[in-house]
């Protein structure tokens, strides 16, 4: 895909001095006072910037930013281009990770839908929002799998699963990038972080990681391998360590594993001052050393420390790195700005867009992400001709439903609060009426229990609790919430939990007071109506959990992916619960894959077109054929998400009791049965060895189909 704007690249680079070349290797800040931007341009004028990152800090998702300037971007593009040595254009990279002005669900609530097609089409319009004011690359798609919820960027990714995650990121790049990465319309995108960040040990950002070649091969890097066939066009490096060697500083791992295994033609970035960390990891004694560490590696875009501007050309000078070197990064970078089309199309075009448009795909991902976790008696859907009283943190607020990293998205009208959206259907629509108070535990709520038919209570955590740098030791929910729906169970009233949350927060304490549990994840521009027009019946839930939901924080890790243990613990399958814990249940409270509808699904026993299969059949590319039939047994069409595991029972290696390898989300009508069929091959059936090596053993394998991880539903193949 980048390979063939080579020859081009080539003429361009052997025009460029050494200085020239290490520049376009520099990401540097935007400057945004006026002093600092006359001295920036005239570092353009010298050839010395590559790409500028729009952004103030690290940890732009939860710090206030400045916005982005069309009229800025397009000067300085304009001195580049113009003035530059080489007439080389910029790319401006923005954290533009679930949305730009209008923000999607967080990443983590969008993997709970499913639906890659979906995601593909939503992340299609936040490329049509950024692009049309200048932004051309973005830090995203995050595929860090993760198993600690305390991690708080446990919200950009797409959960525990890796082939779930490889299929949500392969829609996130496509999104972006669209169909030709040249169109304006287009967008670069960024698959991060490479590798293993989402390990941090003890969920403490920054921490460091121990992962076995193993978990590396069959886990860490499955959504990476996904990505790259989807063409993404940059990888961001990860601060992390990998079992004692930094990945900044890694030819194993940006080198060998990355380029050699996976195939990546585009560049790899660092993240936010990671080169000079080598440091403080004990890799690096002195600045000077941290620069020819990252590069000889293969990490060819320096973000923010200018660490490759400042000691690149003295390396090259007294031989700790090539030019040979620098030229292999140079033109890697030049070949991604050729195919973005940046040569013929360097400056931004101001336009206007279908925000309407954006909007509604916007509510259609946030419903189809949100999980009905509990519906005791059928509690939900609630009529809208009824009194409701609203109550508890997320009733008046707005910048928290859009989570972390929303630094462009517009609040006001154009993101509703839970009680502009209730009212707008209780009253508006339904004819009902609606009281709310603030949620303090000092205020009326006892009294507008009393006096409404139904109770909704809008909990949650704070945005500010979750993403960079914003990790927690207990991910239960505050003491005043839980005791907030106690009063509310006291009322006698049908009570119903929305959390608002970035990540899968321990409910084991409030679950008994509430009748149903909606978690609507923090949204998006569109989460509050959404959970609304789920309450009220106009949308049937769909979403199903990308993660685990633990009872309590003191269970983590928790994930169903696990190897079968030598003796009875099993407790995520409910084997050996005294042995787990001798104070709770071992199982999670709502396992992967769960979540409830509306409606209700019965499956038939699964069945396989045959129950055994040569090895060199496999090979050659002949299928396995499972179908499995599901009928809607409710009164009201819903969407169910059929997916398929394997188990492998026995190998030169431990594998998983379950590992997700298929799934199909289609709507059914009532009473309508329908024939799911999927076709799994060589490719499903192996694994990894820890040197990078794919193998598929002969054996028996177990193949479920079902509505959730710990389905019993199976069926037994061999492969001979």
């Amino acid at each position: 895909m980048f390979k063939e704007f080579e020859p081009r690249a080539l003429e361009i680079l052997a025009k460029m001095s050494l200085r020239e070349k290490i520049g376009q290797l520099n990401q540097a800040v935007m400057p945004y006072d006026e002093a600092s931007m006359k001295a920036f341009k005239d570092r353009l004028r010298r050839g010395e910037v590559g790409s500028i990152i729009l952004s103030t800090s690290a940890t732009a998702g939860n710090d206030e930013q400045k916005a982005v300037v069309v009229e800025m971007l397009n000067d300085l593009q304009r001195v580049s281009v113009e003035e530059g040595p080489q007439g080389i254009p910029l790319l401006f990279g923005r954290d533009v990770i679930h949305g730009h002005h209008t923000v999607l669900p967080i990443p983590l609530a969008s993997a709970c839908s499913f639906d890659p097609e979906l995601c593909r089409e939503a992340y299609r319009t936040v490329a049509l929002d950024a692009t049309s004011e200048g932004t051309n690359w973005t830090f995203s798609p995050m595929m860090d799998v993760c198993r600690d919820p305390r991690w708080g960027r446990i919200i950009e990714g797409y959960g525990e699963d890796p082939y779930l995650a490889g299929r949500m990121a392969a829609a996130t790049v496509k999104g972006f990038q669209g169909d030709d990465l040249s169109d304006p319309d287009s967008m670069l995108a960024c698959a991060k972080h490479y590798l293993g960040y989402g390990f941090s040990e003890g969920g403490r950002d920054y921490n460091r990681t121990e992962i076995s070649d193993y978990t590396v091969q069959n886990v860490v890097l499955a959504p990476f391998r996904e990505a790259v066939k989807a063409g993404v066009g940059t990888v961001m490096s990860s601060f992390n360590d990998i079992s004692g060697e930094p990945v900044t500083s890694s030819k194993k791992y940006l080198t060998d594993i990355l380029r050699g295994q996976l195939g990546f033609e585009g560049f790899v970035i660092s993240d936010w001052f990671s080169v000079q960390q080598l440091i403080r990891q004990g890799i690096a004694e002195e600045y000077e050393d941290c620069a020819h560490l990252s590069i000889n590696a293969g990490l060819d875009m320096d973000m923010a420390d200018e660490h490759y501007s400042r000691f690149l050309e003295g390396d090259v000078l007294a031989g700790r790195v090539s030019e040979e070197t620098i030229d292999r990064a140079v033109l890697r970078v030049i070949c991604v700005k050729l195919a973005k089309g940046l040569f013929e199309k360097p400056y931004a075009v101001s336009k206007s867009v279908d925000r309407k448009e954006f909007v509604r795909v916007a509510e259609r991902l946030a419903a189809d992400s949100m999980i009905l976790v509990k519906n005791e008696n059928n509690t939900l859907p609630f009529p809208k001709k009824t009194s409701v009283a609203l109550t508890g943190p997320y009733t008046f607020e707005r910048r928290g439903l859009q989570g972390g990293w929303a630094l462009d998205g517009y609040l006001g009208a154009s993101t509703p609060n839970m009680e502009e959206a209730m009212r707008e259907i209780v009253e508006g629509e339904g004819g009902g009426r609606l009281m709310c108070t603030g949620g303090r535990m000092n205020d009326d709520s006892n009294y507008i229990f009393s006096h409404s038919d139904h109770i909704v209570l809008a909990l949650g955590e704070s945005y500010e609790d979750t993403g960079e740098a914003r990790s927690l030791s207990d991910i239960s929910l505050p003491k005043a919430q839980i005791e907030m729906a106690r009063k509310a169970k006291m009322s006698g009233k049908k009570t119903v939990g929305v959390i608002f949350c970035g990540r899968p927060v321990a409910l084991e304490e409030i679950e008994p007071y509430l009748d149903a549990i909606l978690i609507a994840w923090h949204g998006g521009t569109r989460a509050a109506h959404a959970a609304v027009r789920t309450v009220f019946g106009d949308y049937t839930p769909s979403g199903k959990a990308a993660v685990t939901f633990v009872r309590r924080t003191g269970h983590i890790p928790l994930y169903y992916g696990i190897t079968c243990s030598g003796r009875e613990v099993n407790g995520y399958y409910g084997e050996g619960a005294s042995n787990c814990y001798t104070d709770c249940p071992a199982s999670p409270l709502y396992p992967f894959g769960y979540g409830l509808s509306y409606t209700s699904f019965e499956y038939s026993a699964p069945t396989a077109e045959r129950d055994e299969i040569e090895l060199d059949a496999l090979k050659a590319g002949e299928k396995l054929r499972f179908a499995v039939k599901v009928k809607n047994t409710g009164e009201r069409a819903g969407k169910e998400v059929v997916q398929l595991y394997i188990r492998d029972l026995k190998a030169s290696m431990m594998r998983p009791l379950r590992e997700l390898k298929a799934f199909k989300k289609e709507e059914l009508a009532p009473g309508e049965e329908r024939e799911f069929v999927f076709e799994i091959g060589y490719e499903s059936l192996g694994f990894y060895l820890p040197d990078g090596t794919y193998t598929v053993e002969p054996g028996r394998f177990e193949i479920y189909l079902g509505d959730r991880s710990t389905t019993t539903n199976k069926v037994d193949i061999t492969v001979k």
